[in-house]
């Protein structure tokens, strides 16, 4: 991605993941397909942990439902950040995916 491209990207995550709803989750390859590059789930941890950090970046888990190294305070930071959602974690620092995953519908997006 060039530079301008790169910005536009980021911009459209932040908006996604501000808009990710409270006790529900997205993975960084779903934002990173809604924002218009399927192959750029890294991108989006790039930019989850150097991005505003005031979005829900709590919210965004991987595929597999696992939670981040990179978060502030590693995976128990982020487990005591979802958990204060109402959001179970298991002992393996994993979310129940397939229940929690939020959809956003076209008029939602961007």
């Amino acid at each position: 991605m060039d530079e301008r491209a790169d910005a536009g990207f980021r911009q459209r995550v932040e908006t996604l993941v501000a808009q990710i709803p409270r006790g529900q989750v997205m993975t960084y390859g779903q934002i990173a397909a809604l924002c218009g590059n399927a192959r750029a789930a890294r991108i989006v941890g790039g930019i989850a942990h150097f991005g505003d950090p005031d979005l829900p970046w709590q919210r965004v888990v991987n595929r597999q439902g696992g939670l981040a190294l990179g978060y502030p305070g590693g995976r128990r930071g982020h487990k005591t950040a979802l958990e204060a959602e109402g959001i179970s974690v298991d002992e393996d620092y994993r979310i129940n995916v397939k229940q929690l995953l939020w959809n956003p519908d076209q008029t939602t997006l961007l």
